[in-house]
């Protein structure tokens, strides 16, 4: 697993997408708690802030000196770039075109009242004169039309760069949904980017959305050179059918170090007559735990689907809805190392794949035999959230469930959790997220979505221990409404909150 650093590049704090920060040296179990801890500045926006902040260390200004900044990606189409010590604004930028405005809900009430940036953008701090943030932002003009556009952002002017923006456009070989002379074409007004921003081995990757499942749509997975903006890879895993769309509830692609990438596909066209090497004859991989190779071109390596996938796709119970992470070697009972990645959507199973063989899907028996590991009935809900991992512990936050962990031992997970939050989290659950210095001082944090919001802590070791949360000191410490697919991030002594109108930072008072 590649650890993360005192920054905060990308969704979940690395490409595996493990949710840990193993350099935090100032927070500890012992002082966070409402005595000692609480909210210590408001980041103020103009719009909601669905994409997880993003956080660099010690970058330098011109004439300005050196900050720990913290970036903030707005619906409004709009990204600001604060001092995270003092809330200095140190820039300020609008996306959006002449004469546009961001999109409207395309009637759909998942993402209201408008749709800007959506997905959590990334960083890369080498490239460029002083840093890039790539980011998917999403506008209209005056005469309706939508368009959707990868930006390249100096880290500290917001300038744009290498002639960006890169206006987001694709066509594959299929017949499926929005199909043109034997290939489906990418239509903008459709989709929103709504899983996190993925840079592998110099790409940058995106994945998209439908808006409510509304038609048509496939399953689109478009790749940029990171250096040039350029189109680099572009795949569709539904090309001769329709939906699979990525949703991941705000979570993103997930990548080894050898630049495969993993993904949870939604519910949809999934091609049951299989090829001579098990993999569905059309090309349609709707509702699949998908590994994709980069060697060459773009394409699926490998894949698990359970033997039930249709009657699932029927009932909407897909794996889209979760977040498929990469899991550092292990070894099992045999001392053989496993290369193992873990994913779960809205079934509530937790499906463990052999990144060397996924199983594909089961023809001959109605059961998932073929899976490294299947773990059923241990959530309440279904999984709309992405897990975090730390020092042998995964983390899953269902919804209507408690935050529940999970012990691997000799590279298999426990069948029951060994131990859970105290109180539960209504939808969409929670995706955690851990600070600890290494192994020491693990805690894990979420965020309760709701009328009234909450961010708590938990001792890693035994989740039975609440260290805080946000409303234990009344007033002064509380983030107001919920703000559905919130993940909580923490760097520097600091953990940092997307809300509606802005980024609430909280630290040691």
């Amino acid at each position: 697993m590649l650890l993360s650093s005192a920054d905060i590049l990308t969704y979940h704090n690395d490409v595996s997408r493990s949710g840990q920060n193993l350099h935090e040296t100032i927070l500890t179990p012992r002082n966070v708690n409402a005595a000692t801890f609480g909210k210590r500045l408001f980041l103020s926006a103009d719009g909601k802030v669905d994409a997880q902040p993003l956080y660099v260390s010690g970058l330098s200004f011109r004439g300005r000196g050196k900050h720990n900044v913290v970036y903030v990606a707005t619906e409004h189409d709009s990204v600001f770039a604060y001092d995270s010590d003092t809330g200095t604004a140190l820039w300020q930028v609008s996306v959006l075109g002449a004469g546009e405005v961001p999109s409207d809900p395309r009637n759909c009430g998942q993402v209201i009242p408008e749709i800007g940036i959506t997905s959590t953008p990334v960083i890369d701090r080498h490239i460029g004169p002083h840093g890039t943030i790539y980011l998917v932002a999403m506008s209209k003009d005056g005469t309706g039309n939508y368009f959707q556009r990868l930006h390249a952002l100096d880290l500290s002017t917001g300038a744009e760069e290498f002639g960006g923006p890169r206006t987001v456009q694709a066509a594959y070989p299929g017949t499926g949904d929005n199909s043109v002379n034997g290939n489906v074409v990418f239509d903008p007004g459709q989709y929103d980017d709504r899983a996190a921003l993925l840079l592998s081995h110099g790409v940058v990757y995106t994945t998209w959305a439908s808006h409510c499942d509304i038609r048509p749509y496939t399953s689109w997975v478009i790749g940029y050179n990171a250096r040039t903006l350029k189109q680099a890879a572009v795949l569709n895993l539904t090309p001769n059918g329709n939906q699979g769309a990525f949703w991941n509830s705000g979570g993103g692609p997930a990548a080894d170090s050898a630049g495969n990438l993993f993904l949870l596909d939604g519910n949809g066209s999934f091609d049951s007559t299989l090829d001579s090497k098990g993999f569905p004859a059309q090309g349609d991989f709707g509702n699949a735990f998908l590994q994709l190779s980069t060697r060459r071109r773009l394409h699926v390596a490998d894949y698990f689907a359970t033997f039930n996938q249709a009657e699932l796709n029927s009932v909407d119970f897909d794996f889209g809805s979760g977040q498929a992470m990469v899991l550092p070697a292990m070894k099992d009972a045999n001392g053989r190392t496993r290369l193992l990645a873990i994913g779960a959507g809205k079934d509530g199973s937790l499906y463990l794949v052999d990144r060397r063989n996924m199983g594909k899907l089961n023809t001959a028996t109605r059961d998932n035999h073929n899976v490294y590991q299947q773990v059923s009935q241990v959530l309440t809900g279904g999984v709309f959230s992405t897990p975090a991992y730390f020092n042998g512990s995964i983390y899953y936050g269902a919804v209507g469930d408690h935050i529940r962990a999970f012990r691997f031992s000799s590279a298999r997970l426990s069948t029951n959790s060994v131990s859970e939050s105290p109180g539960t989290f209504a939808y969409p659950g929670a995706s955690p997220t851990v600070s600890a210095n290494g192994r020491k001082g693990g805690i894990v944090w979420a965020v309760e979505n709701g009328d009234a919001a909450a961010l708590h802590a938990y001792d890693a070791t035994n989740l039975a221990n609440e260290l805080y949360n946000s409303n234990q000191a009344g007033a002064r410490d509380q983030l107001g409404l919920g703000n559905k697919f919130i993940t909580p991030a923490i760097a520097g002594g600091k953990v940092f909150v997307g809300t509606t109108d802005g980024v609430a930072v909280y630290g040691l008072l």
